[in-house]
């Protein structure tokens, strides 16, 4: 039965020059449409009968704070009347500072948000300006508190490092700014210089700088001493929370577990096929609106490759891979399928594996993808 769902917003106030995700500045006169067609699509889900109760539901995007408390509102309540949700559900929304205020996040509380991430990227202005973000670093600080005086307590912020300009000195001073806010979660992420992005063109025109290898060695140690210092224990690769605030939501995806997607190039993973919608926002409304089907890709993988995909993602959190729940799930064993390479793996320090758990060492994670290159 699958208890997760996400929805995804296209919608942006501003379109950062690193982000290579759907999403769209200037559309703001779709955005009603839009949420008919995602409360249309919603209505959908239930036909299979393989949905609910939900135990996690995220609104991601591009930016959904930038919707309006009305849209918000009528957004959630469809959500709420198609699925009955466990009364311990995780309901999460991304939201950027300068798109929120103090209504609007009262408006969230009463509506069944629970949890909010803030894409913060940074708490210095010069290197939010480098990578085109709209908000300044005291605008963050204001929406974190203006949220805990909504009532939400599980709260996360995005930062950055390995950002233009960017030195350990100024990645230790932003670190230290979002630790000062007493969140339950921070999603601390290098920064990838995507491909066809405004920013792939500043590096390579020499506009830009980035910090070298050195540099981003210095700032995973400083990111290593401070989490640890502030009780955020390392729960994911690129994630740190104190006991009982880890991302639910998150872990579905890096457990390989069913999930829904809907909206504008969301994707669901069900029973073994991964099915992604139409990804253009108007043509996505265009499908919903004339009846027509909104899946432009659909993929099953076969059972050896789902299991090699299980593990993979598995290997991103800390705790690793479940090796009994895996072999129950797809009656493989680990030993069997990896034979010699899982061998040398362990033999290099790479890999470490108990009675429950197969997961990366310390010197693992340095060589996380090296790792993963071998196992996949």
């Amino acid at each position: 039965m699958t208890t997760s769902l996400y929805i995804h917003i296209p919608f942006c106030a501003a379109k950062c020059n690193y982000c290579s995700f759907n999403s769209y500045a200037g559309l703001e006169g779709l955005q009603g449409r839009y949420i008919d067609s995602l409360c249309a699509e919603l209505g959908q889900c239930t036909s299979g009968g393989y949905m609910g109760p939900l135990r996690t539901v995220f609104l991601g995007g591009g930016t959904p704070s930038v919707l309006s408390a009305a849209l918000l509102k009528n957004l959630l309540a469809s959500c709420f009347a198609c699925f009955p949700v466990h009364p311990d559900a995780e309901i999460s929304i991304e939201a950027n500072p300068g798109t929120v205020d103090r209504a609007k996040f009262e408006l969230l509380k009463t509506a069944g948000v629970n949890r909010i991430s803030f894409g913060v990227q940074s708490f210095n202005d010069q290197e939010l300006g480098k990578i085109g973000r709209i908000h300044s670093a005291e605008e963050a600080a204001q929406a974190v508190n203006m949220a805990k005086e909504a009532g939400f307590d599980n709260l996360s912020i995005d930062l950055m490092y390995g950002l233009p300009g960017q030195d350990p000195k100024s990645w230790q001073i932003s670190l230290e700014t979002a630790l000062s806010l007493d969140l339950n979660h921070l999603s601390l992420y290098q920064l990838t210089v995507e491909e066809q992005t405004p920013l792939e063109r500043m590096v390579q025109d020499g506009r830009l700088q980035l910090p070298v290898e050195d540099e981003l060695a210095a700032m995973d140690e400083i990111t290593a001493k401070l989490t640890a210092k502030n009780g955020l224990a390392q729960y994911e690769i690129s994630n740190y929370a104190r006991s009982g605030y880890q991302c639910r939501h998150n872990i579905t995806y890096w457990e390989n577990r069913d999930y829904f997607g809907v909206g504008a190039g969301a994707v669901s993973c069900l029973r073994g096929s991964r099915k992604r919608n139409i990804v253009a926002p108007e043509e996505y409304c265009d499908a919903i609106e004339s009846g027509s089907s909104t899946v432009i890709d659909e993929e099953t993988l076969d059972l050896e490759a789902s299991f090699r995909e299980t593990v993979i993602m598995a290997l991103r959190m800390n705790r690793g891979v479940a090796v009994k729940q895996l072999e129950k799930r797809y009656k493989i064993r680990l030993e069997n399928h990896y034979g010699k390479v899982l061998q040398q793996l362990i033999k290099d320090k790479l890999l470490e594996q108990s009675e429950d758990y197969l997961y990366l060492t310390d010197r693992g994670r340095v060589f996380a993808n090296r790792v993963m290159a071998d196992l996949v």
